[in-house]
């Protein structure tokens, strides 16, 4: 099916939904969604973006001018996931505890505002690794059009490409509660070392960026093809100097790079299959 055929298709499911709100992170495929959706949807399209200590400033402030400049009725709600029982503790299946939180919260917002379904923007290619966050949108019969359309992330930029969307090259972002070891207490104060570590790397030009909170340890992953740009004594000294302003011990470079769910790579092939 050729990428037109595909775009065809997911609007062709969003309009058989007639009304919709979408979680609206700012991400690739949100904003991607986002876009389709208002095409064929219109004013009866709401884009929920939820605000707390697990999401960059950074982030909220792109996603309130992607709606903007879509035109697209924009609605910001609180859902503070350390205030969750449980999702503190950091236990393997702390999305679903987010997720769960999250999409119950939005399907006030839809039904106060008249709207029938609810969107996430999953895609193909988020079936292939530990995702239990999936489970709670099954549960609460969250509607994941790109998903059911074949869409697959390289599908995504490519059509964002072609449709001027800024978001066509944005670097993947997962919420911060990911940089942290499975197991580890996850506080207000660990999650803005890792904001103030990754804003300062991004500030310096990097793009791709995870700053993995092991806890005295700061291990920074970069894209595979910027790690080189570490490889300066000056670099290294600013670097290291910054992180223990904010409160790092030490600093480390990961030698193999970013790679999408890093902390999962201590799951057994067994708690993977769990989703």
């Amino acid at each position: 099916m050729s990428l037109d055929e595909k775009y065809k298709l997911l609007q062709d499911n969003i309009k058989s939904r007639g009304s919709a709100a979408i979680a609206f992170s700012g991400g690739v495929d949100s904003t991607f969604l986002v876009y389709a959706a208002h095409e064929v949807l219109g004013d009866k399209l709401i884009a929920v973006t939820a605000t707390s200590s697990t999401y960059p400033e950074r982030e909220l402030k792109e996603a309130i001018q992607y709606a903007n400049d879509m035109g697209v009725k924009h609605i910001i709600i609180n859902s503070e996931e350390l205030d969750i029982e449980g999702f503190a503790q950091n236990p393997k299946n702390r999305c679903y505890y987010c997720k769960k939180e999250l999409f119950t919260k939005i399907a006030r917002v839809a039904k106060d505002n008249g709207v029938e379904y609810i969107f996430d923007g999953s895609n193909i290619d988020d079936t292939g690794d530990y995702r239990p966050g999936m489970q709670a949108a099954r549960e609460l019969n969250v509607v994941s059009p790109l998903k059911e359309s074949g869409l697959t992330k390289e599908d995504i930029r490519e059509l964002s490409r072609k449709l001027n969307l800024p978001t066509w090259d944005k670097p993947a972002f997962a919420c911060l509660s990911s940089r942290f070891p499975y197991g580890t207490q996850i506080t207000k104060p660990k999650l803005k070392m890792v904001e103030e570590g990754e804003q300062f790397l991004l500030d310096m030009g990097i793009r791709q960026i995870r700053v993995r909170h092991h806890g005295d340890i700061a291990r920074i992953e970069v894209s595979p093809e910027e790690r080189e740009q570490f490889f300066d004594i000056k670099v290294m000294d600013n670097i290291s100097n910054k992180f223990k302003q904010i409160g790092f011990i030490y600093v480390t470079l990961d030698m193999s790079g970013y790679r999408t769910g890093s902390m999962n790579e201590v799951l057994s092939s067994e708690e993977k299959t769990l989703k």
